[in-house]
């Protein structure tokens, strides 16, 4: 088994493939003042509580967009599994070109993104990642990411609004039945899920102006199910896109 892992700024996603078929997702929350020994008590109690036997996993990965924790993380896998997790970063074998004007400022998150796009989709792709911040990432028909566009997230606006506004109250974000709220709650919902959808959809039309052609797209992270759902682009949903960049990193070098 292979424990691939994503530290992202809020949470911290991890994935158990097995025979390329993911076993089980799980989710612990991004800390960053955290020892090696915390995060081991917490991947212990998680591993085990979905029965996984630490002798079998014979192989990790790590992409992290918070270094505060990376090596405290890689320490903890390796106490607990005794494998030494590879680290995404400058050096690893990705398969992919990057052309932006400083390849050291590509995350790692939208590094494993794009490979796994760029393995399962048609080219070109375009890949939205819907985390704390919403990511548009571009690669094209030679297999090389061109960069893309970074806005607020979408829980992350909704955060920021309810916070700034005494009236407005905390709510689950579901599409409404219509675009026209006629209370509060739904004029949020509004606001945020077609305004989310609208944002991707006119994104897409600018990027697919500016190549010339029609491009593949996929989303993953954070509420993107639910807008995808309202945008009139056809978007492929791929909740796990990012884990399986890291499986597929993974095999490319594990050898080394």
């Amino acid at each position: 088994m292979i424990l691939t892992i994503d530290v992202g700024n809020s949470n911290i996603v991890l994935g158990v493939f097995e025979n390329d078929n993911i076993k089980f997702i799980a989710r612990m929350s991004t800390t960053q003042n955290v020892t090696s020994d915390e995060i081991a008590a917490n991947l212990h109690a998680v591993l085990n509580v979905h029965n996984t036997n630490f002798d079998a996993i014979h192989g990790a990965i790590i992409s992290s967009v918070v270094p505060q924790i990376t090596t405290a993380l890689a320490n903890a896998v390796k106490m607990i599994t005794g494998v030494s997790a590879l680290i995404v970063g400058p050096g690893m074998k990705t398969g992919i070109n990057i052309k932006i004007d400083n390849p050291a400022q590509l995350g790692s998150d939208l590094l494993v993104d794009s490979v796994a796009a760029s393995a399962l989709y048609p080219k070109p792709v375009i890949v939205a990642d819907m985390g704390t911040a919403t990511t548009l990432t571009v690669i094209d028909a030679n297999n090389c990411i061109l960069g893309g566009a970074i806005c607020p997230g979408v829980r992350t606006s909704l955060n920021a609004l309810i916070e700034k506004t005494a009236q407005l109250p905390q709510i689950n974000l579901e599409s409404p039945k219509k675009v026209i709220g006629s209370n509060t709650v739904d004029c949020i919902r509004s606001g945020v899920i077609f305004g989310n959808a609208c944002m991707l959809d006119g994104m897409i039309d600018r990027i697919e102006a500016q190549l010339g052609r029609e491009c593949f797209v996929v989303a993953t992270g954070g509420l993107s199910e639910e807008i995808c759902k309202q945008t009139k682009h056809n978007i492929e949903h791929n909740p796990t896109l990012l884990l399986q960049g890291l499986y597929i990193l993974y095999k490319k070098n594990a050898a080394n």
